[in-house]
């Protein structure tokens, strides 16, 4: 409880309360704006959080991250474009909604469905945080640096099987990210890797740099290129706090949603998009009119968000623990946490225990502090989505050179982020995905660095696998490639007999 305490203290500044606030409310109008998305407002705001105190900086993120979702909601149900890629379910019951003249209950349904799914999933965590706390301060000692390597291969096994459309062009993209992060000079022994005696590349290619890049720069192009639409016309009718208390008329339908929602946010590179598909599917199963679904369910409605909104807050308990990003956005938070001298992982339960409890006791504030914003200036964030492309193109370019050149006054790291910034244009035109080059970056650096630090004790490949926590990660690495390559094999075999 003393952590607890601690932690809700560290909250408690006028700092980081405008943080909170402005992270907040930013994630929102991010959100709201179709083609924006968090990951693009999070790689902007890197670079700033660089100059900020540990805390704060990561209090404003953290609220660009847990909100976005709620925004992102606003156009998907009105116009059906959905703010957030994450927010594409929600366009089918919640635009129908709006054709159905009830726009305001389908807005006031996704935000209390939104506030459930994420409360649910951070209660459970400093629920976990509370009863296992006393037991947590051991957890460090289960993993060396073979079992953290065992569960960054895990982490880029399930990265791959969460791209099966494309799971070639994963893996292509992933050995990318890992090559770049081989780039530089290794300090202990010297050796340059992959840097042509070009003297800039010595320190390798900053991680924030090709962030902004490949997220910043080639949406602002891909913006810029494209033509400004017609502004929509929206009908708005009813009251926005009608269908506030309606999610009680679907525990079920909520519950099971949550659930999905925490338990796919845990798995590294699964996240919103399988949770969303299994609460949609279960939500269609159990309800008493399934033909209403993509017509205006409700519950159809509930589910996508109540799914989408409860991952953030279970993506960081394996980023925490293990230090393993599912995704980019969290793989985006690790930078910030090495920036401040915070090494996520198994040591951290009892060495910044308090911290743990910041990080969700921050997410429980911003998700009540957005329902009572997004209740009360709905009627004007609905204006944000008029906000010309072309506009919305230049102003990111803008913010994020500027981004770029503050990290170390560096002109080079421009001309970098140019270049991933039109490898990221060309890949969102062949719509090719961007996750997996930035994941090999990440986890790439961590399987060598904990391959390196762990080489003394491996003399065969046997070595790697003969800790319990490393050889339970293989066995569950080898079991996702069986079924996943079975699963594979039979949907081929299956469309060949059609």
């Amino acid at each position: 409880m003393e952590a607890l305490m601690t932690g809700l203290a560290a909250l408690w500044d006028i700092q980081v309360l405008v943080a909170l606030l402005i992270g907040s409310i930013g994630g929102v109008l991010i959100g709201a704006v179709p083609g924006i998305g968090p990951a693009i407002a999070i790689a902007i705001l890197l670079p700033a959080t660089l100059f900020l105190p540990q805390i704060v900086g990561l209090v404003l993120l953290l609220g660009v991250y847990g909100s976005s979702m709620y925004g992102g909601a606003i156009p998907a149900i009105l116009i059906n474009t959905p703010g957030t890629p994450v927010n594409a379910l929600t366009t089918y019951d919640g635009y129908s909604m709006t054709r159905n003249g009830e726009a305001n209950r389908a807005l006031s349904l996704a935000y209390s469905a939104s506030f459930f799914g994420g409360t649910f999933s951070i209660l459970i965590a400093i629920f976990c945080l509370i009863v296992l706390g006393p037991y947590l301060k051991d957890f460090g000692a289960l993993f060396g640096n073979r079992d953290i390597l065992m569960a960054a291969v895990f982490g880029s096994v399930l990265l791959v099987f969460a791209h099966r459309q494309n799971m070639i062009l994963a893996i292509l993209l992933y050995f990318v990210g890992f090559m770049i992060t081989l780039v530089g000079r290794q300090t202990t022994k010297k050796i340059d890797r992959f840097t042509f005696d070009q003297e800039w590349l010595y320190s390798g290619l900053n991680l924030i740099v090709v962030i902004i890049g490949i997220f910043a720069i080639s949406q602002a192009l891909y913006l810029l290129r494209g033509k400004d639409s017609a502004a929509p016309e929206i009908k708005m009718s009813g009251g926005l706090f009608q269908g506030l208390f309606e999610l009680k008329k679907f525990p079920g339908v909520a519950t099971a949603s949550a659930c999905y929602g925490t338990l796919m946010g845990i798995i590294p590179g699964v996240g919103e998009f399988v949770a969303q598909f299994f609460s949609y599917a279960t939500a269609r199963s159990i309800s008493k009119d399934p033909d209403r679904f993509g017509h205006g369910a409700p519950d159809g409605l509930i589910a996508s968000e109540t799914s989408n909104n409860a991952v953030p807050a279970a993506a960081m308990i394996p980023l925490l623990a293990l230090g393993v990003p599912g995704e980019a956005l969290t793989a985006m938070m690790l930078t910030v946490f090495y920036s401040k001298a915070i090494k996520p992982g198994p040591d951290i339960f009892e060495l910044n225990p308090d911290f743990l409890y910041s990080v969700f006791i921050a997410l429980l504030i911003i998700n009540i502090f957005v329902v009572i914003f997004l209740l009360f200036t709905t009627k004007y964030l609905t204006k944000v989505i008029y906000v010309p492309n072309r506009f919305l193109g230049a102003f990111i370019l803008i913010l994020a050179f500027i981004g770029v050149y503050s990290i170390r006054n560096s002109t080079i790291d421009c001309a970098v982020a140019c270049v991933f910034g039109f490898l990221g244009f060309i890949m969102r035109r062949l719509n090719w995905p961007l996750v997996p080059i930035v994941l090999g970056m990440v986890l790439g650096d961590i399987i060598v660095k904990k391959l390196t630090a762990g080489a003394s004790r491996v003399k065969t490949p046997w070595d790697l696998i003969d800790r319990p926590v490393s050889g339970g990660l293989f066995a569950l690495i080898c079991l996702i490639l069986i079924v996943g390559i079975g699963s594979i094999i039979w949907e081929r075999r299956k469309r060949a007999n059609r």
